[in-house]
């Protein structure tokens, strides 16, 4: 009787430890700039990062207390961020790495989306400056992450650019 708990346990040590799972899927849907939805896994949300919301929300202050960026700006890049996944990640295979059980409170699981030429999405964005990290939480990636939007204002692409 005793020996029938074994797999259980080991299960259920394997999903504490914190290994990444990866799942495959096509993008079927993209909701936002760091929101997707992915065949088979549903939807995911884009870890380490965040993007201007489509409509005005407290969700802006972060936006505007990091840089020079014009609240109208927002729903602008908002709206021009959407549409470029959507030209370019809509149907598209990918890869998605997350921990078991990582959602957040909307049930959306956290992870880090790699696209078939082996570019992780998250980090394209932040690099091509239409998103910054998400600072609250720690996650694996947020070193390079702050890295890579440090060039992206340097350089004042993408939201950076704002005069």
């Amino acid at each position: 009787m005793r020996l029938m708990w074994f797999p259980l346990l080991l299960l259920l040590a394997v999903a504490t430890c914190g290994f990444a799972d990866e799942f495959r899927g096509r993008v079927s849907w993209i909701y936002d700039g760091d929101t997707i939805e992915v065949e088979g896994v549903g939807r995911v949300r884009l870890l380490g990062i965040d993007t201007p919301e489509a409509s005005e929300s407290q969700r802006d202050l972060p936006f505007l207390r990091l840089g020079n960026i014009p609240a109208a700006g927002l729903r602008t890049a908002a709206e021009q961020i959407r549409n470029e996944l959507i030209r370019t990640l809509k149907g598209q295979s990918v890869r998605v790495e997350s921990t078991p059980l990582q959602r957040d409170r909307y049930q959306r699981l956290l992870g880090y989306v790699w696209l078939k030429d082996g570019r992780l999405l998250n980090q394209w964005l932040i690099e091509q400056g239409w998103a910054r990290v998400y600072r609250r939480f720690d996650f694996s990636r947020k070193q390079p992450f702050l890295a890579s939007e440090d060039v992206a204002r340097r350089k004042k692409k993408g939201l950076w650019n704002a005069p």
